[in-house]
């Protein structure tokens, strides 16, 4: 048997340099982080955005260290090749470098192999728990634990944002990320970002000229109905799921071994629940 071989914070450094375009998707369970793995996507982020899609809160911001713990553990059971990063929920890096480093090693233990801090304003935490040997992802333009500041829209469309934009860019890679999620940028901007960096800038909703994209699974494949509109589905499986499960409402002893031995007959006397 082929031994399968572990993705690393240094292969996505690499595919840069390839010109590999980098495959990123969200899980925040067994089942879809195995079926992720096994189509052979590079990066699995256990996202915060399991507030909005796993818990049915309004944003990221209630989502606690403990909600993520327990979806990375659940995500690194069914991943073997993917790197695994987990994102640092809101108010577990922005109280103090010390704090930051702990819920990094927190999280780490859980399993994930990197972490995602979003915004500029925490680089001196960044650099602390890259320090620890836990690899750090940035996250910069619309940042979601920032809505209630930013507003849903997309930054760095006038000059003066743009350049702080990229200067922001610029001062995530010399902090020692290893990779930057740009998010809701316009793409000339994302792509003189992705242009002037070594590491590699991947996209959501930030157009294609970059060195990746990453969305939220649920998205992608048509089963959350508020997804953004950039999302370009490969898939609506909601509708799919409603019919499957009607089926099942309607005829549900079909699916009880009892009646299929009772030779299929719906008359039949086979104590149903």
């Amino acid at each position: 048997m082929e031994k399968i071989r572990k993705i690393t914070v240094k292969d996505i450094i690499k595919f840069k340099s390839e010109g590999k375009m980098i495959s990123a998707l969200t899980a925040y369970d067994h089942v879809f982080a195995r079926i992720l793995d096994e189509a052979g996507i590079d990066i699995i982020l256990v996202g915060d955005s399991l507030g909005n899609v796993m818990l049915g809160y309004k944003n990221t911001l209630p989502v606690t260290m403990q909600e993520m713990i327990i979806h990375t553990q659940a995500v690194a059971r069914g991943v073997k090749k993917g790197l695994i990063v987990a994102d640092m929920p809101f108010g577990s890096y922005q109280n103090g470098d010390a704090i930051a480093v702990k819920n990094a090693i927190d999280l780490a233990k859980a399993g994930a192999e990197a972490v995602k801090v979003e915004g500029i304003g925490y680089l001196s935490a960044i650099s602390k728990i890259i320090k620890t040997g836990i690899p750090v992802m940035g996250h910069l333009g619309f940042t979601p634990q920032s809505v209630n500041e930013l507003g849903y829209r997309i930054q760095g469309k006038d000059r003066i944002s743009a350049l702080k934009l990229f200067a922001d860019a610029k001062k995530i890679e010399k902090a020692g990320c290893f990779a930057l999620v740009l998010e809701m940028v316009p793409e000339e901007l994302a792509k003189k970002i992705s242009k002037a960096l070594k590491i590699p800038v991947i996209g959501i909703g930030a157009g294609n000229a970059v060195d990746g994209q990453v969305l939220v699974t649920y998205d992608l494949l048509g089963l959350y109905d508020d997804a953004p509109g950039f999302v370009k589905q490969t898939a609506n499986l909601k509708p799919e799921i409603i019919k499957a499960i009607k089926k099942f409402i309607v005829r549900p002893y079909l699916t009880c071994p009892a009646y299929r031995q009772a030779g299929g007959r719906q008359g039949s006397n086979v104590e149903r629940p």
